[in-house]
């Protein structure tokens, strides 16, 4: 049967206490192994992270499941202004019951503490923006090269410090493609990486800094499954501060393109498939070039307006005493 949300939820009025909701929505064992997940996010390699199974309560679960937007319902355009195989909704409180319930959740005082228990990371802060996260749904095709997160959030200037994602797909094989990918730095040849499979309920909790590079591959569906997504829930936490080591100038997404495939070497002829292959990854760098002129654009459009403001105001002033000299 559905989960039986208290009313206030359902009704999307005052919502129920915060404790409540913790022990409704959240498996009690997230809470009773705090300490030890605690201990896994700190040793966590290549950067720090946890990986939580059975993080939902079951029939809570179900319900995120059953209220899940259609893939239509999003939007689904890539940086490139272009549409694409991956739809997000943002402001998921408009979703049903469900995801209401997780909006109160996720921006009380008892679960900011208790993520800040599995990260030891204080003084969380909720974003009521959703910026960037929300639902996410990615087709065949789709992928996600390796890059750092924004470090600043663009309305409120708070530190970008936490994503925590849940994911929730019944079935998932590595060799589909789209398992997450933890990255020591993708532009070295002794790149590490470690590989997690998006699995349903399975939660990954990881800081984000100038070193925490993440992606997934491009998800190649078997035709038995091709009607399959991959579906997930993002959730990113910011602080008002953070330690000086990681301080770093204010920066949208950084992107690394993948490298050529090992194989595609002297001698050997390229197929079909290495042409598309080829066709893709040359896409892939132009769609990033392209944002980075843009994103230079804009900024140099916006430093001339600043320039033509003070132009103006320096004129202002000199108008100003001028006719207060021809007054004397």
């Amino acid at each position: 049967g559905e989960l039986d949300l208290p009313r206030a939820i359902s009704d999307h009025n005052a919502p129920p206490s915060p404790v409540s909701c913790m022990r409704t929505l959240i498996d009690p064992r997230v809470s009773a192994q705090a300490s030890a997940y605690a201990a896994q996010f700190a040793a966590g390699d290549p950067f720090r992270h946890v990986q939580i199974d059975g993080f939902f309560a079951n029939d809570y679960l179900q319900q995120l499941l059953a209220e899940f937007p259609a893939f239509e319902r999003g939007n689904a355009r890539n940086e490139a202004g272009e549409l694409a195989g991956k739809s997000v909704v943002e402001r998921i409180r408009a979703l049903g019951p469900a995801y209401a319930a997780l909006d109160t959740l996720i921006q009380s005082p008892e679960f900011l503490a208790l993520v800040a228990t599995l990260t030891g990371i204080p003084d969380l802060l909720y974003d009521p923006h959703y910026f960037g996260g929300g639902t996410h749904e990615n087709r065949a095709g789709q992928d996600l090269d390796p890059h750092v997160d924004f470090n600043r959030h663009s309305i409120t200037g708070w530190h970008r410090r936490l994503n925590l994602i849940v994911y929730l797909n019944p079935e998932w094989e590595d060799a589909w493609g789209g398992s997450l990918e933890l990255h020591s730095d993708p532009r070295r040849p002794d790149n590490r990486i470690r590989l997690i499979t998006p699995l349903l309920n399975r939660a990954v909790i990881f800081e984000t800094t100038e070193w925490s590079w993440h992606g997934f591959s491009r998800i190649a569906l078997p035709p038995e499954r091709s009607g399959l997504s991959r579906r997930s829930i993002a959730l990113y936490f910011y602080t008002r501060e953070r330690p000086t080591e990681e301080l770093a100038d204010p920066h949208s997404t950084i992107y690394v393109d993948r490298p050529l495939p090992a194989h595609l070497r002297e001698g050997h002829t390229l197929s079909a498939e290495d042409m598309q292959t080829l066709r893709v990854l040359l896409a892939r760098r132009d769609q990033h070039i392209q944002r980075l002129y843009r994103d230079a654009q804009s900024r140099d459009a916006n430093l001339e307006q600043l320039r033509d403001l003070l132009r103006r105001s320096r004129l202002s002033r000199i108008a100003h005493w001028v006719r207060r000299l021809l007054g004397r």
